[in-house]
């Protein structure tokens, strides 16, 4: 099993130094890789073109990029880049975001979201093979453009800049049972945002046809104490928010797959007490039990116990987030690698 580093995306301010000491432990210790995320404030690459500045040999990943963030040529360009300079440890991680995201923050629709993703792989495929000018008849990223106020002038390009990859990674992040099994049949790898190896039935037939070396990659909270209710409390409080508000009322993807997780009534019981302003009641009402399923929280050799359940899982990295910094990484690796 391979460890890797989630460093989420920016709070009101970015973290000290850009998160690059944090960056440079991990590589240190062995870490695999190294991810950042977007949501409505810093972008995805910035940060990571940062990091991998100063880093020499971990893998640099996107988890995840949004797709209406930009175009599939320019998100192309972007990791095409990014792979140039860092010597090829590129992975690029995309994702649909949510409907109040992308129509709110972006002012683009939301509909048609597994059409969408499949087109937007398959020009940056077009990208980084650079076999032929890159052209795709839609009808959600027609290249060349020839809609509403077109100039007709328009033709076919090929990249001007050679890809160091033509076989780059690429993951996408899914939840909804389609979105899972057309992760497997398009792409290199999946970013769950919530796995659970104790229930690995969940999504067993969704994955059954994944290409060999198929990748998961799932987010896992770790936080390492003494006393278990006080370790989950983050992750409680951090699916209190995803469950509950991450969402409108009817379009929580999160909601939905922790339904799909045996966890219905809860959920819906977080998601009302949280819509209704109760935050602190709705992260009480998170059942220990799945927030503790999907993390790894506790004393130290209860964690290395539990690691085994995800060595026997399809999982094959974990991407860890959570409090402890430097020492947290220290003691993952301790105990992972």
């Amino acid at each position: 099993m391979k460890l890797g580093l989630q460093l989420g995306y920016w709070g009101s301010e970015p973290p000290a130094d850009g998160n690059v000491k944090l960056a440079q432990e991990a590589e240190a210790l062995g870490f695999d890789s190294v991810w950042t995320a977007e949501s409505w404030g810093n972008d995805v690459f910035t940060p990571l073109a940062w990091i991998g500045a100063h880093t020499t040999k971990i893998k640099l990943g996107t988890a995840l990029a949004q797709l209406s963030a930009r175009t599939p040529t320019a998100c192309a360009m972007s990791a095409l880049a990014i792979d140039r300079l860092s010597g090829g440890r590129m992975i690029l991680g995309l994702g649909v975001s949510g409907p109040q995201v992308v129509e709110g923050w972006y002012g683009q629709p939301f509909d048609k979201p597994l059409a969408r993703t499949r087109e937007y792989v398959d020009i940056i495929r077009q990208v980084l093979r650079r076999e032929a000018p890159v052209s795709n008849p839609g009808p959600h990223y027609p290249l060349p453009y020839t809609g509403p106020g077109a100039l007709g002038v328009g033709k076919p390009l090929r990249a001007n800049t050679h890809p160091l990859r033509a076989d780059l990674p690429i993951y996408l992040g899914a939840e909804g049972p389609k979105n899972v099994a057309q992760t497997a049949a398009i792409a290199d790898g999946w970013l769950p945002i919530y796995y659970n190896p104790f229930r690995p039935e969940i999504y067993a037939d969704q994955l059954k046809d994944a290409k060999p070396g198929f990748e998961i990659a799932p987010l896992v909270m770790v936080n390492i104490h003494d006393n278990l209710q006080k370790a989950l409390l983050p992750q409680k409080m951090a699916l209190a928010f995803y469950v509950g508000g991450m969402g409108a009322k009817e379009h929580n993807f999160h909601k939905n797959l922790m339904a799909r997780m045996g966890y219905a009534a809860e959920a819906e019981k977080i998601q009302d007490l949280f819509m209704a302003g109760r935050r602190e009641e709705a992260v009480m009402a998170v059942p220990d039990q799945f927030a503790d399923e999907i993390s790894l929280c506790g004393p130290k050799a209860r964690i290395k116990e539990r690691l085994q359940v995800w060595r026997d899982s399809p999982a094959t990295t974990l991407l860890v987030m959570g409090t402890g910094g430097a020492q947290m990484l220290r003691d993952m690796a301790e105990l992972a690698l």
